[in-house]
């Protein structure tokens, strides 16, 4: 074996053939979208402040509000709190010793991506549905 050359590899997964797992990517997801409420409850203060401070400064938070932008950052605030209950609730079943398996595992990742996403669009759709539709 001193004439044939070692095969050249990388040492660790490399990026071009490593997958990312679903629960780990959902992880990730979960520790970002904890962020995101932390920042997002800017929004709830600053509501809770124009509430306070009449009609001028409510004024100005509705009018922010009610722009595109500003729904688009409501809706992906909706989001996120959903998303991060639904990964609590997969970390609380964890907690309990289950879905430790290959399987359950992507399906709990799965049923909290999708569960998320129907339930944040549902909210949404009852919203409009409640307030008469977009101001």
């Amino acid at each position: 074996m001193a004439g044939t050359k070692a095969r050249e590899r990388p040492l660790s997964p490399h990026l071009q053939i490593y997958r990312w797992p679903l629960p780990m990517m959902m992880s990730i997801a979960h520790r970002v979208t904890g962020v995101g409420l932390y920042f997002g409850t800017i929004l709830v203060v600053w509501w809770l402040i124009a509430v306070g401070s009449g009609p001028g400064g409510y004024s100005r938070m509705t009018g922010f509000v009610n722009s595109w932008f500003g729904r688009l950052i409501l809706f992906g605030y909706t989001w996120a709190l959903i998303h991060h209950m639904f990964g609590g609730v997969r970390h609380f079943i964890w907690d309990t010793g289950r879905g430790y398996g290959a399987n359950e595992r992507e399906w709990l990742v799965r049923v909290g991506l999708i569960g998320s996403i129907l339930a944040t669009i549902v909210l949404w759709v009852i919203g409009y549905a409640v307030m008469g539709g977009a101001r």
